[in-house]
């Protein structure tokens, strides 16, 4: 199993971020799970990196060439994917990964989060999309989810997977069932959806 991971290039605030970043890593890789995230050797991302790695785990970065080149990709990959745009960044990581996973973040990680999320939702992929909840960083968020859920926004099914750490992720990930396609039909997959 391959998951994405989306989360910052920055550590935050809370040395609790790092720290949760850091056990997350280990966790997937103790648990023989690939990591697939965006290539980074700082902030949160670095950081599942390092974990995951020093872990014995495969980890796939995904960068632009101009990250690369600006010297932030993680030397240390099992492998580094270098593409032109954000874009084909966003669809490399979605196409590799097998379910997907936020971390805190800024703006970059819910852009990651939200397409994927909307993906599963048209149909794109079946894939398990969740957040990684620390110190409950993510609770403003599910707040304004479960009050566009209650609008009649979103559909009580297609509720993101909450977990507090690796291991309860990956049960998540176990157990999930996909939800049906919003409009019934389905676009076209990404390639390994």
């Amino acid at each position: 199993m391959r998951v994405g991971v989306y989360t910052g290039a920055s550590s935050g605030r809370s040395p609790r971020f790092a720290a949760a970043a850091t056990a997350f890593g280990r966790g997937l890789a103790e648990a023989g799970v690939e990591v697939v995230y965006g290539g980074g050797r700082v902030g949160l991302m670095g950081a599942v990196a390092d974990a995951a790695l020093a872990a014995g785990g495969t980890v796939t970065g995904v960068m632009p060439r101009s990250l690369v080149d600006a010297e932030i990709a993680h030397p240390g990959l099992s492998e580094l994917v270098v593409v032109e745009t954000l874009h084909e960044r966003k669809a490399a990581i979605a196409e590799r990964a097998d379910a997907f996973v936020a971390l805190p973040g800024g703006a970059g990680t819910l852009d990651e989060l939200f397409e994927a999320w909307t993906w599963q939702q048209l149909g794109v992929h079946r894939k398990p999309v969740g957040l990684l909840d620390v110190d409950g960083f993510w609770g403003p968020m599910l707040a304004a989810l479960d009050h566009m859920v209650a609008a009649g926004f979103i559909r009580a099914a297609d509720r993101l997977l909450v977990a507090s750490d690796a291991a309860e992720f990956l049960a998540a990930v176990r157990s999930f069932t996909p939800p049906e396609a919003k409009w019934g039909s389905t676009p076209a997959p990404l390639a390994g959806a």
